[in-house]
């Protein structure tokens, strides 16, 4: 196969957007993981992004990669591959072409799924493993029985804390400063624009109601963002202020969003963590929460 590469910086138009998203869904049909992350889909049509494009002899397009802004001299990527491309070397073009537009900067790729094409690829590029991202899941019927253990109100103290939902153009500004407080020493969470939050209330999936905001005298001290996408619910983040971690208050949090979801109907429900973060794990897995999906960073030495 003769693959054609191009590069692109900024918005992607409408038709190479859509055809970027058909690609995807069509590796996610065939692995069963999908192979772009959220904030990758929203900014194929943000002026932000490098955009590298693979097609064949005929103008399909077979392959995509997006390199990110830079974050302290840190790059990184995720790509994907059709499948009936692989194994003829688009992946390693891409991946190439990837290396190049990061230059001096630490490249960095998510191989989600950690799928054995994806592990081959950065190695063979010369990237080592250097970050796992867990998915864990928990089943909200069993939870909300108490079969898991940790029911409803398992470590549920709200005591003096006041317990509202997010107010669009009111309270993004706030919401913005506790989520960088709150995640501070996080490469992505904490990095959040006001552009990125509005480009997230855009989406079908937002709801208000599911983005709960935690106050004590009057002031924001955490929040658990919520997403339901059919009978799948997932703890999208849950944030507390530093002055308030350490009280139970992430605990009280989590617990808030599973009943928001349950009620909401229902019936899973997901989250992402780093493997590393023990805290975090150590209070998911009090809650029924198990492992079920791997993603692997890997990283150029720097």
């Amino acid at each position: 196969m003769t693959v054609h590469i191009s590069s692109k910086h900024g918005a992607l138009d409408d038709a190479e957007a859509d055809a970027v998203r058909r690609l995807a869904d069509t590796a996610a049909g065939a692995d069963g993981v999908a192979p772009l992350g959220e904030q990758t889909l929203l900014d194929l049509t943000a002026p932000r992004a490098w955009h590298v494009l693979a097609h064949d002899e005929h103008g399909t397009p077979v392959g995509y990669a997006q390199l990110w802004p830079e974050l302290g001299r840190r790059r990184t990527a995720e790509l994907v591959v059709a499948p009936a491309a692989r194994g003829t070397g688009v992946g390693t073009a891409l991946m190439g072409a990837v290396m190049d537009l990061a230059g001096d900067a630490q490249a960095l790729l998510w191989a989600h799924g950690t799928l054995p094409g994806a592990t081959s690829l950065a190695r063979h590029a010369g990237l080592a493993p250097v970050r796992e991202l867990w998915r864990m899941a928990l089943d909200l019927d069993a939870w909300a029985s108490g079969a898991t253990g940790s029911g409803p109100t398992g470590g549920d103290d709200r005591r003096g804390l006041g317990l509202r939902a997010f107010r669009p153009d009111r309270d993004e500004h706030a919401w913005l400063a506790a989520n960088a407080a709150a995640f501070a020493a996080h490469p992505e969470q904490g990095r959040m624009t006001l552009a990125d939050l509005r480009a997230r209330e855009a989406e079908p999936w937002f709801d208000p109601a599911g983005l709960l905001l935690a106050e004590r005298d009057d002031a924001l001290v955490g929040f658990v963002w919520t997403k339901l996408v059919g009978a799948v619910g997932e703890i999208y983040t849950v944030g507390v202020v530093p002055r308030a971690q350490g009280t139970g208050l992430g605990r009280a949090l989590t617990v808030a969003g599973l009943d928001h979801l349950r009620r909401r109907g229902a019936h899973r429900a997901e989250l992402f963590t780093d493997a590393d973060n023990a805290p975090a794990v150590h209070l998911y897995e009090s809650l029924g929460f198990v492992v079920d999906r791997t993603d692997t960073q890997y990283a150029t030495a720097g």
